[in-house]
């Protein structure tokens, strides 16, 4: 039997909040994203595969063109090469989970943006003082896509949370 636990509802109140949570249900977080960033998504699990597959190379000792973010080497266990490698890796796992709509998908993607910029920022402004041809400034075109996509982010943030998946 059903029970009212408010009295001021009516039935049709009910009724109607009944129905407001099976429209929820049906909407799918993936909606939420634009037709770019669902590109950039599967872009980026493929590198996260790949990513994998460079760790297997610098195990066999096979040198391999490893660059992100103007950071760039042949050795995959080099500083540089951990790095860039982790950073596929994570933006493999950022995509995975913003494309199959895991609820933590929002809070990795935005750290992913934040660590990109940061990392664009400094292969810019500071990388330039330690090569030897002295200083020269690229202007990293990554920034033109992390931005819109930290913003966003947050903008579907809240829709995101409040869509149920199962």
């Amino acid at each position: 039997m059903d029970t009212i636990e408010n009295p001021n509802l009516t039935n049709e109140d009910t009724t109607e909040s009944q129905f407001e949570e099976f429209d929820t249900l049906k909407r799918r977080r993936r909606q939420l994203l634009p037709w770019w960033i669902k590109i950039f998504c599967w872009i980026f699990m493929i590198m996260g595969v790949f990513s994998l597959i460079s760790v297997g190379f610098g195990i066999l000792s096979i040198q391999t063109n490893l660059a992100f973010y103007g950071f760039e080497t042949k050795e995959a266990f080099s500083l540089t090469g951990i790095l860039v490698i982790s950073v596929a890796f994570f933006k493999g796992i950022s995509a995975y989970s913003l494309w199959f709509e895991k609820d933590i998908a929002i809070k990795l993607c935005k750290a992913d943006a934040i660590i990109g910029i940061i990392l664009s920022v400094i292969s810019m402004l500071v990388i330039p003082f330690f090569n030897e041809g002295g200083f020269n400034l690229q202007i990293r075109l990554e920034l033109a896509l992390l931005i819109p996509f930290l913003i966003r982010l947050n903008k579907i943030q809240k829709e995101w949370e409040g869509i149920i998946t199962y």
